[in-house]
């Protein structure tokens, strides 16, 4: 089976991976271009997804817009079977949807309808849901609105971060990805619509979200200092200075919200309701660290306040 790839990320890497390790015929990893970073934006960083095809010499491709005309000719021209898509970051339209001639099928992190959207392992979190999975569904122009093919279901370890659910759900993408093309090559898969009325959704994650909310209960701001770790980081602060914390534990104290109880062996700071003991910090301009090595560097005192 000829097999176009579509992705970008980290998350992107173990499917990838998995259709080469199976022996699928990968015929190109589709990506987004390099991205230029450093002070002068002289240096282009590769997305993970390219440096992992190029190890195994799988023709890479970086275009601008997928969209493009000249781009839906040229995989049209590779005449892929199937087309996989996974976290690749752009809209696709329908003539290159309709290219592959098994169509193009979509790894989602979540069981949908549930969580449709941009942002759904971190949506996990923040909603508080003990169970969320990976789908494998076949892409239509609406937003994660496709047949569903196969479904794995997970159990959402409630001190997981972020990073750490999202690993978990590649790794099942890439099983449940295997799966669902192995059974396309023998037709022992049928596609079943979604059930939309059933449709919840996880849209980007803006500034505003990874605000951490002193004003909510201890359970809700954990949440929150879990769901973002690593990426974007939750944030407050802390005398007009921008801090990003993780590590968060729901703790009993009392206190305003954001107010900080004690800084003697932890960092403690009350919510609306409970508190949150944090583990590391991030200070605006500096790398993370513990925050028993912030607490001793003097960057906080009891008594003061998170906004």
């Amino acid at each position: 089976m000829r097999v176009v790839f579509f992705g970008t990320p980290e998350f992107a890497v173990p499917p990838l991976e998995a259709l080469l390790g199976e022996g699928f015929d990968v015929v190109a990893a589709v990506t987004q271009p390099d991205k230029p970073q450093g002070r002068s934006r002289s240096t282009a960083v590769a997305p993970p997804v390219k440096l992992a095809a190029e190890a195994e010499g799988v023709p890479v491709l970086q275009p601008v817009r997928p969209s493009d005309p000249e781009f839906v000719a040229r995989v049209r021209a590779l005449a892929p079977d199937v087309g996989v898509v996974v976290a690749y970051g752009h809209i696709l339209k329908p003539d290159l949807l309709a290219v592959p001639r098994r169509g193009m099928l979509n790894v989602h992190p979540s069981l949908l309808p549930e969580l449709r959207g941009a942002a759904p392992v971190e949506w996990a979190i923040l909603n508080g849901l003990e169970q969320t999975g990976v789908t494998i569904m076949l892409m239509d122009a609406g937003l994660d609105s496709g047949p569903i093919l196969h479904q794995i279901p997970h159990h959402v370890d409630p001190e997981a971060t972020g990073g750490e659910l999202s690993e978990h759900l590649s790794e099942m993408g890439a099983q449940a990805l295997v799966e669902a093309l192995a059974l396309i090559e023998t037709d022992g898969l049928k596609a079943r619509p979604q059930d939309h009325t059933r449709a919840t959704y996880a849209p980007k994650l803006t500034r505003e979200t990874a605000r951490i909310p002193w004003g909510e209960p201890a359970e809700r701001v954990a949440r929150v200092i879990r769901g973002l770790d690593p990426k974007p980081g939750a944030w407050t602060e802390l005398d007009g200075r921008e801090v990003k914390l993780f590590g968060a534990r729901v703790v009993e104290d009392r206190g305003a919200p954001g107010e900080v109880r004690t800084t003697d062996d932890e960092l403690r700071i009350t919510t609306a309701r409970g508190a949150v003991a944090v583990e590391e910090v991030q200070p605006a301009g500096k790398p993370r660290m513990a925050a028993a090595e912030w607490l001793r560097g003097r960057g906080v005192r009891t008594g003061q306040r998170f906004t």
